[in-house]
């Protein structure tokens, strides 16, 4: 199928069945769930082309940029004849990618300027981690609990560096870096949901190693700071921060962010806000319970009323025969 047609009906159902997942959370590769094979690009240039073409799928890749990918940095310039070069790499690629069916469908296009990456209904594992961690970071503050549990699904599917081995060229090292980033707004979303579940205690080990790991990203010093302080652990609160502004200091040149300064105000005067905060669904219980605590002291009172009142009927009429007996008398 020509990528400037329409496709068929049949080939636009085969391919959204497809059960080809093109995977960069690691070691580059295609997965086809058809067998459960892995395919794996041998050489470096091989997974290079690969990598670029998943990352702007869709997207016309003109042949210098693609040579400058395969050829730019540690390779040296590209060879006098990239083109030739380039297309000799682009037809292995094409025989180690998956049969896409028997509807048409077409994975690498050639047009006049460069070549064209067709995904048709496969999926990448960076869409699905991209959604995982949207739709967990969305959650934080309204249900830790399920935003713990999508973060933390999210990150799983990570088994390496982000387009491992192929992070020489511009196109790969700036997706490389975008993931990068994303897995650690997601590893802060994931920790900040624990902290909110009361779970202090076992995240500290874990963030100890990510402000080792990531000297100079304040946020994970702010988690630990809470982490510390909410298990009793005041005095070493403070001394998160003071190695937080070391690092920063020696590296930078320059003093923590508001944020971590504000972090550390609140550890030092013991603020209420330091306190786990109260999920929304405890919230709607107490309410559902004071409610219930009401209804139940009218009841009460309706009970008390008309249990009095029946007790007050009987003593009533004993003391009006008693006095008519008198009068009698």
């Amino acid at each position: 199928m020509s990528v400037l047609a329409t496709p068929r009906p049949d080939a636009a159902r085969s391919a959204a069945n497809s059960p080809v997942e093109f995977r960069l959370l690691g070691p580059v590769m295609v997965h086809d769930a058809t067998g459960g094979a892995d395919i794996v690009p041998a050489g470096s240039k091989q997974r290079a082309l690969l990598a670029a073409f998943v990352t702007h799928a869709g997207v016309l890749l003109d042949v210098d940029r693609l040579a400058a990918e395969l050829w730019d940095g540690a390779d040296g310039a590209p060879p006098g004849n990239a083109a030739n070069a380039l297309q000799a790499h682009v037809a292995r690629l094409r025989r180690l990618l998956p049969t896409p069916g028997d509807y048409g469908h077409v994975w690498i296009s050639t047009l006049p300027t460069g070549y064209l990456l067709d995904l048709g209904g496969a999926s990448t594992d960076v869409q699905r981690f991209t959604r995982r961690s949207s739709e967990g970071r969305a959650a934080v503050a309204t249900d830790p609990a399920r935003a713990a549990q999508i973060l933390h699904g999210a990150l799983e599917l990570w088994r390496g560096p982000a387009l491992q081995d192929c992070r020489r060229g511009p196109v790969c090292a700036a997706e490389a870096d975008r993931l990068d980033e994303m897995r650690l707004t997601t590893l802060e979303a994931l920790y900040e949901a624990r902290l909110r579940c009361e779970r202090h205690g076992e995240c500290i080990g874990d963030l100890e190693r990510l402000t080792a790991d990531h000297p100079l990203r304040e946020r994970f010093y702010d988690l630990l700071m809470v982490a510390l302080y909410r298990s009793g652990r005041q005095a070493e609160a403070i001394g998160v921060y003071e190695r937080a502004r070391r690092r920063l200091v020696a590296a930078l040149g320059i003093e923590p962010g508001p944020a971590l300064r504000g972090r550390l105000e609140s550890v030092l005067t013991h603020s209420p806000g330091l306190a786990a905060p109260v999920a929304p669904g405890v919230l709607d219980e107490l309410d559902r319970l004071r409610r219930r605590v009401d209804e139940l002291a009218r009841q009460q009172l309706e009970l008390t009323r008309r249990l009095s009142a029946a007790t007050a009927g009987p003593q009533a009429t004993g003391s009006q025969a008693a006095g008519s007996q008198a009068v009698a008398r």
